[in-house]
């Protein structure tokens, strides 16, 4: 087999990286005038707002940056509750475009400009959709981080607001743009693994993850507005805890499962076209960190889809050892190896007499996934190509905002991406199965009729 994937004479790496990010989606600059309210030409400055500046979004500020020559695009707003990363952000973005950028507490006043095109969210987990909602009532395109919803009513209202507002959304599961996975999505779509019966994923990490941020010490109430941090919760007493540490918190983030299970179950259903599980068992708990965390730090879930395979989705925080993802079909199994973001694909096709003893005559043959002018296969690890990958993904966002096609990664795979995770979160704490009903969108206790 050959193990080169749509390759080209003459065609260097680089160049195959931007074609296969274009071929994936056919972004070209055709568009109609009722598709967008202010048509972006190729020569129209991008302007864009940027809600929420801390971790994740110092990362996207400098990636937006980085693009902002070759896409032409500029940073002209931040907001963020607290003080100290606003301030942070507008000396940033001082630096990156010679100017400084209007500043804002509330994401109300920024949303209020009108010459803002579109807006990045890099939120806590559990106002990604409700500020998703906003910003499509309010005219703008949104790149918005994962897990895109922490809440099925949240993840149903910001749908509908940007389908009826035809909004160009890209929700921040950037794997879906690297150029890898997206050669190794080729392949496998040709068929190549035969029927796949399962799909196992299983990723690791060691260390108490989320937990004691330097931040909750230095954080004062008076330097942002606690109400608006909230949001659609209920009020209740100021915690800097909270605050800086959702993620180990119920209420507000589903921890593992939003943060790392997302990026995977969005992959295993965009290779096998299935978007919405049947049914889902999940389990685990405290194991590792006996701190205040409620979100478990060891966690396996069980997942069948209509097309007839399982998934399944297994991470603690107790232990590296090497993470994988496994496509397994009758004819081969497709790994990636080495867990979020990994470059390195694997295809391993079997060959034999499965007649009687099926140890007899069994013959494998190996090849990695490679791109033009790869001499051997890339090692795991993001430094195999270059660092953060996100860049791929925002300059696919980049492009649709100006041809109003559909991103690598839409509201729509959002949507199904955020189902699948809640239905783990709620298997998890109900201690139930659950299953999907696709005719009323609700989680059920039961089969659906249907």
């Amino acid at each position: 087999m050959n193990n080169r994937v749509s390759p080209e004479k003459g065609m260097d790496r680089r160049s195959f990286m931007d074609r296969s990010l274009k071929a994936a989606l056919g972004t070209t600059l055709a568009t109609t005038a009722l598709s967008y309210s202010r048509i972006l030409g190729a020569n129209d400055r991008i302007s864009l707002g940027h809600i929420g500046v801390g971790g994740r979004g110092e990362d996207l500020g400098q990636i937006v940056a980085a693009l902002k020559d070759k896409h032409n695009v500029e940073m002209t707003a931040v907001c963020d509750l607290w003080k100290v990363y606003r301030e942070r952000a507008v000396e940033a973005n001082t630096k990156y475009y010679g100017r400084t950028p209007r500043s804002f507490q509330h994401l109300e006043d920024l949303l209020a400009l009108k010459d803002i095109d579109a807006v990045l969210i890099s939120t806590p987990d559990h106002s990604h959709c409700p500020i998703l909602k906003l910003a499509a009532e309010a005219g703008k395109d949104a790149y918005v981080e994962k897990p895109m919803a922490h809440d099925l009513e949240d993840a149903k209202a910001a749908r509908d607001a940007v389908l009826q507002r035809k909004r160009i959304v890209q929700v921040g599961t950037q794997h879906r743009s690297e150029p890898y996975s997206y050669a190794a999505h080729e392949l496998f779509r040709t068929g190549v693994c035969g029927d796949v019966s399962m799909v196992q994923v299983n990723w690791n990490y060691h260390g108490p993850r989320w937990a004691s941020r330097p931040e909750v010490k230095q954080i004062r109430e008076e330097d942002t507005d606690w109400a608006k941090w909230l949001m659609q919760k209920p009020y209740r007493p100021w915690d800097p805890q909270l605050y800086w540490e959702f993620r180990l918190f119920r209420e507000f983030s589903s921890g593992i499962v939003g943060l790392f299970m997302s990026h995977a179950m969005d992959m295993v259903q965009w290779f096998m076209d299935d978007y919405y599980p049947h049914s889902v068992v999940a389990n685990g708990g405290v194991y590792a960190w006996h701190d205040e965390r409620q979100n478990p730090d060891t966690f396996g879930a069980l997942m069948t889809y209509p097309k007839g395979f399982m998934a399944t989705y297994v991470m603690t925080f107790g232990n590296d050892s090497p993470s994988f993802c496994r496509y397994m079909g009758k004819k081969a199994t497709l790994t990636a190896e080495g867990g979020e973001g990994t470059p390195r694909y694997e295809l391993v096709e079997e060959k034999g007499n499965y007649e009687g003893n099926p140890y007899i005559g069994k013959e494998r043959k190996s090849s990695f996934v490679l791109l033009p002018g790869d001499k051997e296969p890339p090692p795991e690890g993001l430094a195999a190509v270059g660092g953060d990958l996100t860049t791929y993904h925002m300059a696919n966002w980049f492009e649709c905002l100006r041809s109003r096609k559909r991103p690598n990664a839409s509201i729509l795979d959002g949507f199904a991406h955020s189902v699948t995770c809640i239905m783990c979160a709620e298997a998890y704490w109900s201690g139930k199965k659950v299953y999907w009903d696709p005719e009323t969108e609700t989680i059920l206790d039961r089969p659906p009729a249907t």
